[in-house]
């Protein structure tokens, strides 16, 4: 398997996360339940086999995604193509940073799957023509790097209130206080929700629950036996069967269910 990552230069690293690319990964299984990150992404599949994304219950195909799609901060989980004897190259964006590289609020792809012609016209399925002309990986993320700058340098503006709520929530999820949080930024909370949900997707206390629920995710990996009570107080959440009830939630398992599917990838869960 071929897994590498880049980080692009500035300004871009103030807003991509990395460039990931990845081919030849073998699970035995086919679809993952993918669960909600906090994150938006621009994928790139590099090879010509349609991908699926699944209905949760009944596994069966609800979408189709080819070549270039977006796939935006999200409040519930979904069954995708596990990636199997594939090759992609990810735009991953840093949490609450993807606002510039699109062409609307961000609330408007947050739980969807789009393809990328309906977003950007041909501007990215051009840009996979070239990738494909290239075989150095490398090289590869010098072109989405280079086609990014060219592309956005004029969008690349910051909103340090949302960077500044975001930041917050991210570093500590257990401890933050949405109405604190909101009178360190100095706007009303009205103006503050409707700014949040326009770079980020969704409203201030959404995006808090999903940190909360990813500091869960990453407390249950490092933790050789999991104590449920210790895990809901540690992560902020206001009692054990509130715990339970946005566990299922986010990713369609009690968490004990979790516990047994969950493979060393985290917030990929394998289905079938």
């Amino acid at each position: 398997m071929i897994f590498q990552t880049y980080i692009p230069k500035p300004p871009l690293d103030e807003f991509i996360e990395h460039f990931i690319y990845h081919e030849g990964y073998d699970p035995a299984h086919t679809i993952d339940r993918f669960l909600p990150d906090g994150n938006v992404e621009i994928i790139i599949d590099l090879d010509d086999k349609p991908k699926f994304i699944y209905d949760n219950e009944t596994l069966r195909e609800i979408q189709t995604c080819r070549n270039v799609w977006a796939s935006g901060v999200r409040t519930e989980p979904i069954s995708i193509y596990s990636g199997k004897e594939s090759a992609m190259l990810i735009i991953s964006f840093k949490k609450g940073k993807a606002y510039p590289f699109f062409p609307f609020s961000m609330k408007e792809i947050s739980n969807r799957v789009v393809d990328a012609d309906l977003l950007w016209g041909s501007l990215l399925d051009d840009l996979r023509e070239r990738i494909l002309d290239e075989t150095d990986i490398g090289k590869r993320f010098r072109i989405v790097e280079n086609f990014l700058f060219k592309s956005f340098q004029k969008k690349l503006e910051r909103n340090p209130c949302v960077e500044f709520a975001v930041n917050e929530i991210v570093k500590n999820p257990s401890q933050t206080n949405l109405g604190k949080l909101n009178d360190k930024i100095g706007y009303s909370q009205k103006h503050f929700i409707s700014m949040f949900k326009k770079q980020v997707g969704l409203t201030p206390k959404s995006y808090l629950r999903i940190m909360r629920f990813q500091a869960a995710l990453i407390e249950i990996e490092s933790s050789a036996k999991v104590d449920w009570t210790q895990v809901a107080g540690n992560c902020g959440f206001y009692d054990q069967a509130h715990f339970i009830a946005d566990f299922k939630k986010f990713s369609g398992f009690t968490p004990e269910q979790y516990l047994k599917r969950k493979n060393h990838l985290l917030n990929y869960v394998p289905v079938v």
